[in-house]
């Protein structure tokens, strides 16, 4: 049977989402996690966003399939269900780190990567360093120079639509860099700091961070607000564009389409995309 585990992580002493030889990771402590509670192996997780190391999650979600009869013996001698239960004994066993929020049944055609449409992150600047909140430090980046989030905010949504972003990815032998940015936003808080909303199908490596780090030059004033548009059509990798630190980064959000729409919609994202047969870029 498939269970979908909804959760929420603080990054900055991972090693990413992913397993490594060696290092911490999320993956390996919530796999850990379940496999302790379920009272079998750790289970293979699939998730819907694998973060670098630093970047942290308030909406991950991820997937495993596992035995029935383990499922069915959580509750234990209490009257909770199931999926009370697997959050309560997760609770129990989890680093401070994670917080697994939901645990629940879902078809076997769901797929916490493929059957997503749409993800969620933001970016957290502060660039007034006597404002920063030291409680906040985890979280937000520290910009010593004064941005215009306005200038920003017309540069980022420049970039929308759908697009090959190679000039903002890390290439990978046989994966496709095309991608549909749904929205790309900057606002100033009540509080002073910047926050940067990024919204998209699905991003590639080091994607959102290397979006960022193409408007901040913007916003101090080095460049045109269209510069990051012809760093968008150049499709190279531009080292006047820096990829930003992990730690102002989070995964707030994944959206999945009605349990109907699960094995189409993971079907079509498994597709390699291209500008060609999506007919053309659009604005």
């Amino acid at each position: 049977m498939r269970i979908r585990i909804d959760l929420a992580y603080d990054g900055t002493d991972f090693s990413g989402w992913a397993a490594q030889p060696g290092l911490r990771t999320v993956e390996v402590e919530v796999a850990t996690a379940l496999g302790t509670i379920l009272r079998t192996d750790p289970p293979r997780l699939t998730v819907g966003g694998r973060t670098d190391a630093g970047v942290h999650a308030r909406g991950s979600v991820a997937h495993a399939d596992i035995d029935p009869s383990a499922w069915d013996r959580l509750p234990g001698r209490s009257d909770r269900p199931p999926p009370e239960a697997a959050v309560t004994r997760l609770a129990g066993v989890l680093p401070p780190d994670i917080v697994v929020r939901a645990v629940r049944v879902v078809p076997d055609t769901f797929d916490a990567r493929f059957s997503a449409v749409r993800r969620r992150y933001t970016y957290r600047i502060c660039d007034r360093p006597a404002t920063l909140d030291p409680l906040r430090r985890r979280d937000t980046v520290l910009h010593k120079k004064p941005l215009d989030e306005r200038a920003m905010d017309a540069a980022a949504q420049s970039l929308t639509g759908l697009h090959d972003f190679a000039a903002f990815c890390r290439r990978r032998e046989g994966a496709t860099t095309v991608r549909t940015l749904l929205g790309y936003t900057w606002e100033r808080g009540a509080d002073g700091i910047l926050l940067g909303t990024v919204v998209a199908d699905a991003f590639c490596h080091s994607m959102v961070r290397a979006l960022v780090g193409s408007v901040v030059p913007v916003g101090e004033g080095q460049y045109a607000v269209g510069w990051p548009a012809e760093i968008l059509a150049g499709q190279v990798r531009d080292p006047r564009v820096t990829v930003m630190p992990a730690h102002g980064l989070c995964l707030e959000e994944i959206v999945y389409p009605p349990d109907e729409e699960l094995g189409t919609r993971a079907q079509q994202a498994r597709s390699i995309r291209s500008l060609g047969e999506a007919g053309g870029a659009r604005p």
